[in-house]
């Protein structure tokens, strides 16, 4: 059976780790370095990402979000090079283009952040069953609805994905051209716009369905196949954690 969420089970600790303890680095990881607001605590925080994700073998998973975001990258640095409003010390010449060093380094310090959050989400997300996350989440006393939203998150992009795949194949198989120069993939997509929104509807209509039937809005208190399985290291890890929050707020307004 395909898997409609970005899970990718290596049967590693990362995958065994309990999804709590991932949602705690993903906070440590974006605020501690927001806060701090240092270009080496955004370096750091990455380089933990990139031997967490490499120890996970799920690395290569990672490579087509991080080449998609360096195309947004460039962008930022050539905009905020040569037109940054704080823009006065020349950092380099180009041909005719003059790149300020305000620019580059404030440009730097967005990218930084962007990868940082990347690869922080990319060791939760790539690494955590939905439905494992989504009964964690209503153990501790968060509503079904709002499990059932996030459990939607998680699968909506594998699954616009599959529904845009079979629609293609379904329409190359009448004829349609979906492939060639940019001009020709641009008049192929516009025919999948409507079954791609019409297959969403029908799907969502169908899940809802399928949950009334099931007893989603039932009052019941309901019983879990799987069993709490939050170790003493996970709970060791998530207070160290934020306590490493903590710390940092506590450096920041001393310093």
């Amino acid at each position: 059976m395909k898997s409609i969420s970005l899970y990718v089970d290596k049967d590693t600790w990362l995958t065994r780790m309990h999804p709590f303890t991932k949602l705690c680095y993903i906070l440590t990881a974006i605020s501690v370095s927001l806060i701090s607001g240092n270009l080496l605590a955004f370096g750091i925080f990455i380089g933990i990402s990139l031997v967490i994700l490499i120890s996970g073998k799920i690395i290569r998973k990672v490579f087509p979000l991080i080449a998609f975001s360096f195309t947004i990258l460039i962008t930022i640095f050539l905009i905020h090079g040569l037109f940054n409003h704080e823009n006065a010390t020349v950092l380099f010449v180009a041909g005719p283009l003059k790149f300020y060093r305000e620019g580059m380094m404030y440009a730097l310090r967005i990218s930084f952040n962007v990868l940082n959050m990347l690869l922080a989400f990319a060791v939760f997300v790539l690494t955590t069953k939905p439905v494992e996350l989504v009964e964690d989440l209503e153990r501790i006393g968060f509503s079904p609805k709002i499990g059932y939203v996030i459990s939607s998150v998680f699968q909506i992009v594998p699954q616009m994905s599959g529904a845009m795949n079979t629609i293609m194949d379904a329409q190359r198989s009448r004829g349609l051209e979906t492939e060639g120069s940019l001009i020709a993939r641009a008049k192929s997509f516009l025919p999948l716009i409507s079954p791609v929104v019409m297959s969403s509807l029908i799907n969502t209509r169908e899940r809802a369905i399928a949950l009334e039937i099931r007893g989603f809005e039932a009052g019941e208190k309901k019983s879990y196949l799987r069993e709490d399985k939050m170790k003493a290291l996970d709970r060791i890890l998530c207070v160290g954690m934020l306590v490493l929050i903590v710390a940092s707020v506590v450096v920041r307004i001393v310093l």
